[in-house]
């Protein structure tokens, strides 16, 4: 199992500990190695040995609501000693014939999707490196057990573009340091 994939089910299953109905979060991956190198007391704080090798997930500070994740992902840029994100998210999900009958009103159908009989809850955690390395993983509400839990690449592939792009260089010069805050961009 990849660094990656370990990060993104550690994070898939202390989500699922804390329920549902929460609120979007964004995660900074740095390798632990950099971590103990910039920040020894916080690499203490985690439990990081110097023979450990794994990515530390930093959370970031809160996002915007469910509906502006993606807007404030196109603001992001991660410092270079950050190697990776991961996002936490849930959103309703309806069958594609519900599409036409969805009302024009964002309020309104937010509503509408919420009372909908075939709505489906799903919590997505979506990793990526900035090699472009990826992994998913998705829980859906009614099949909230651990061993249901979906997991691969490809899951979510219009997310995990979204954090890909928080690596693109805005200024292709600008340095980076730790804790792994992003800068508005």
């Amino acid at each position: 199992m990849s660094l990656l994939e370990e990060v993104v089910q550690d994070l898939e299953r202390h989500t699922a500990q804390e329920g549902w109905d929460a609120a979007p979060r964004l995660y900074a991956l740095v390798e632990s190695a950099e971590l103990r190198r910039a920040e020894p007391e916080l690499a203490d704080q985690l439990g990081l040995s110097a023979d450990t090798d794994t990515l530390a997930a930093l959370e970031q500070p809160a996002l915007p609501e469910q509906a502006a994740v993606e807007d404030a992902l196109a603001t992001i840029a991660w410092p270079d000693a950050v190697a990776g994100c991961a996002l936490v998210l849930e959103r309703v999900v309806l069958p594609p014939e519900a599409e036409d009958e969805i009302p024009e009103d964002e309020d309104e159908a937010a509503e509408w999707a919420a009372r909908h009989p075939a709505r489906e809850d799903v919590r997505m955690i979506v990793g990526v490196l900035r090699d472009g390395t990826r992994h998913a993983a998705l829980r859906l509400r009614r099949h909230d057990v651990d061993d249901e839990v979906l997991l691969g690449a490809d899951l979510v592939p219009g997310l995990a573009d979204a954090l890909a792009a928080t690596f693109d260089p805005d200024e292709p010069d600008a340095p980076g340091a730790l804790p792994g805050v992003p800068a508005a961009g």
